[in-house]
């Protein structure tokens, strides 16, 4: 049952990471609540290049928000799961 349920997790987070921004939620991105997101709760790696390719077009997506977002996101994450604090980025 456990093994199910992690699959089932990483597909969702793979999926999610596949989804395209449109060009409104590319306006309106708060890159350090996106950044946050990718990391906890799935601890997926960072995706900015994903989002900067989307949206490109439009806005120019803020890398340094985006990992300030996704190293505080790891670390909930690596904490949640290891039960220690973590340093950074692996």
């Amino acid at each position: 049952m456990a093994a199910r349920t992690s699959a089932f997790a990483l597909l969702v987070a793979l999926l999610s990471g596949c989804a395209a921004m449109t060009e409104s939620e590319c306006r309106s991105a708060d890159w350090y609540q996106i950044g946050y997101r990718d990391a906890d709760p799935y601890g997926l790696r960072p995706q900015f290049f994903l989002y900067e390719h989307q949206c490109r077009a439009w806005v120019q997506a803020s890398e340094a928000d985006y990992m300030r977002g996704w190293v505080d996101g790891y670390r909930e994450w690596n904490t949640r799961v290891s039960g220690s604090e973590c340093c950074g980025p692996p």
